[in-house]
């Protein structure tokens, strides 16, 4: 199995790296799954006291849902992808750790929402942050609840409609950059915010955790809920499916005249 996923151990540092960089990082099912034991693993190692999530090489992040995947996808298929997406996020809430995202170029769509879920986001001036599934036909509901709850309802109807891309400067004056420092920095200034919450009392760090989801679960839940209700519909109308393949067909028409 390829690994989609790196992890190294640094103190009580547990870091944790997408590698799909030929691909900008994007998801596929065989990353989220991979992805998913290196966080459970993380919770259930003692010595790892915070977690820090990159992305490998300096272009992105994580460039969201491979579109590959999706475009195969039909009306059936949203049900089962939303509850992957449900044991993933869930992973991020509940985390009795602190989690950093090291942010390093583009951060898209779910990508950018698990950006969102980590408690800190450390990033360099090159990068782009939003939610562009709308250009794709993909309607926008975990992402805009994740939103709603750090920047507000105006901002994220402009986000979520648009599906413009932030630069840096503005998505730190929005509150969704952290920590915004010089390319070559990021890592270690991310590296310094997990050494500082790992030093934290471990009772007090997770129960602290504990209370940010629970006032939050009811809106997660339902957006969870409304996820498989509106990810069907779409699907069902074949928007999608006609839009990514008018996207991967002006790709190739592109890659012909190169």
């Amino acid at each position: 199995m390829s690994a989609f996923i790196l992890t190294e151990t640094i103190g009580a540092v547990r870091r944790i790296t997408l590698n799909r960089p030929e691909k900008l990082n994007a998801w596929n099912k065989s990353m989220r799954d991979q992805l998913i034991e290196a966080l459970k693993d993380a919770e259930r190692d003692t010595s790892v006291r915070a977690v820090i999530l990159t992305g490998a090489g300096d272009r992105a992040f994580g460039a969201g849902q491979d579109l590959s995947e999706t475009k195969t996808f039909d009306s059936s298929s949203a049900e089962g992808w939303m509850d992957e997406w449900n044991v993933l996020y869930s992973l991020f809430r509940n985390s009795s750790k602190p989690i950093i995202a090291a942010l390093n170029g583009v951060a898209a769509g779910s990508a950018f929402q698990i950006a969102l879920l980590c408690d800190l986001r450390v990033a360099h001036p090159g990068v782009s942050m939003g939610q562009p599934e709308i250009n794709s036909g993909i309607p926008t509901v975990t992402g805009n609840w994740i939103m709603r709850e750090i920047v507000g309802l105006a901002r994220a109807i402009d986000l979520t409609l648009t599906g413009r891309m932030l630069g840096a400067d503005e998505a730190y004056s929005f509150g969704l950059i952290s920590r915004l420092v010089d390319q070559e920095k990021v890592q270690q200034e991310a590296l310094d915010l997990a050494n500082l919450l790992a030093s934290k009392p471990v009772g007090a760090m997770r129960l602290n955790r504990q209370r940010i989801a629970e006032v939050t679960q009811q809106g997660f839940d339902e957006a969870m809920r409304a996820g498989i209700r509106i990810q069907t519909e779409a699907y069902a109308s074949g928007e999608p499916q006609a839009m990514m393949e008018k996207f991967f067909a002006e790709r190739a028409a592109r890659k012909v005249k190169a």
